[in-house]
């Protein structure tokens, strides 16, 4: 479908450059969603879950499976920066799109505020003494210049993110790898074996419970592939380059993470692993490898964290644009440069990393979990509304893989209340949802006056 075809609400947002490759969506897909998720929270689910978080994380990928082709169809349809807020706005109602877009605005700006507060921990590695709240401006200050980086257009920054995702793709097979020779006793150490995936209370410590559980943090590993969708608006042939990069994208995540999981556990006993620092930096060192590699261990997972704040500031300014487009916001955010960047929705949507900095200053020892518990609301319930718009999509089909897919999310959502440290995910949801009418309320009647 050509873009004169296509409905008033994905025409109104064209004007964005389209310069991605199908390699570039998947990198900067990469780029989004590796990061704290695998690199620090991992313990978090590792601690509710036990060995048995292998398993979690093989549930969340064929979740993902499901996903990403529900994503990839309505792009392929309908490419635009909006992506599935449009899509939701088109097939479900005005008020479901909106929900989304601002949703995921809010969720992802919560999200890089997150990385920040990792990369501050991780920082702790080689600096305890400096307060957190100090790193956690810094590297805001450092998103800023990336800031400029971005609006000199998409191209270029595909490049850059593709040359930092290969760091942490390259960096990960090492860690693999060197684990490995660890567990055989090539490094001169007694060979471990897989003795710590059945030991310290079994595979299974918590039960089925645990292991479901275990899904709620997993899952947040994968945050990020959606963006496949929202670059389809910039890419070059989103007929082509969208299934293609999501195929891609979901198939190396999958295995990514299972076979970086299974050896993080088979090297150190999952009761010792936690947020205090990277759980792979402590995995290195509780087997006497030098503090060298080590500290590069720590290198990586830090640059980790800052190229995900860098790809989050990519999507929550292009769904700003889109909000702006269907005059949810000032129309201002839905100006591009002649490099076909919406630099405006840009700028705006790096003010709330102010908030990183005191949340960390004010709870520096819960700031990180807390973080983390409210983004999984809106990662949640952006998910859970990509299945039921895809459903809808599909309305005579009857898409079997959506229907499943919304009922796993649905449950995950719920069982967040009963999970260790995820209280905070159903306690942000009263008042997003209510933020989310009174927005769509007031910006309805902003629309109605300028009209």
């Amino acid at each position: 479908m050509s873009p004169a075809e296509q409905p008033p609400a994905v025409r109104n947002e064209q004007g964005l450059s389209r310069q991605l490759s199908s390699a570039q969506q998947t990198t900067m897909a990469l780029g989004g969603a590796i990061g704290t998720g695998l690199f620090l929270s991992s313990g978090l689910a590792v601690g509710v879950a036990g060995p048995a978080v292998i398993v979690a994380y093989l549930i969340v990928a064929g979740i993902s499976m499901l996903l990403g082709r529900a994503v990839s169809e309505m792009a392929v349809a309908h490419p635009t920066a909006g992506a599935f807020g449009v899509h939701a706005d088109m097939y479900l109602s005005p008020f479901a799109g909106y929900s989304v877009r601002v949703s995921y605005w809010l969720m992802e700006v919560i999200a890089t505020g997150g990385q920040l507060v990792a990369a501050s921990i991780y920082m702790g590695f080689w600096f305890p003494q400096v307060p957190g709240a100090v790193w956690v401006f810094a590297f805001a200050v450092v998103l800023v210049v990336l800031l400029y980086l971005n609006s000199r257009g998409v191209g270029r920054l595909g490049v850059i993110e593709y040359w930092l995702v290969m760091i942490k793709v390259v960096a990960v097979a090492m860690f693999v790898g060197l684990g490995v020779l660890i567990l055989f006793g090539v490094t001169g150490e007694p060979a471990i074996g897989l003795s710590n995936l059945t030991s310290h209370g079994g595979f299974l410590p918590f039960g089925a419970k645990g292991l479901w559980f275990g899904c709620g943090f997993a899952i947040y590993s994968f945050i990020g592939i959606e963006i496949v969708g929202v670059t389809s608006g910039e890419a070059s042939n989103p007929s082509h380059t969208i299934p293609r990069a999501m195929r891609r994208l979901v198939l190396a995540l999958s295995v990514l993470y299972l076979v970086t999981i299974t050896v993080l556990i088979a090297l150190t006993p999952w009761d010792r692993l936690g947020v205090d620092k990277s759980p792979f930096v402590s995995a290195l060192a509780s087997h006497g490898i030098p503090s060298a590699v080590a500290g590069i261990m720590n290198f990586v997972v830090l640059s980790a964290a800052l190229s995900s704040a860098n790809a989050n500031l990519y999507l929550v300014s292009r769904t700003l644009f889109s909000l702006a487009r269907a005059g949810f916001a000032p129309r201002a955010l839905g100006t591009v440069t002649r490099h076909g960047a919406p630099v405006n929705a840009l700028l705006v949507s790096s003010i709330p990393l102010g908030a990183a900095v005191a949340i960390q200053a004010l709870w520096p020892e819960s700031a990180y979990v807390w973080l983390f518990g409210v983004a999984l609301f809106g990662a949640l319930f952006v998910w859970l509304m990509i299945f039921v718009t895809h459903i809808v999509f599909h309305r005579n089909a009857r898409p079997l893989g959506s229907y499943v897919g919304a009922a796993l999310i649905a449950a995950m959502l719920v069982s967040t209340w009963w999970a260790p440290g995820l209280r905070s995910t159903l306690l942000a949801g009263g008042p997003w949802l209510l933020l989310l009418a009174v927005g769509y309320r007031a910006s309805s009647a902003q629309r109605r006056r300028v009209q």
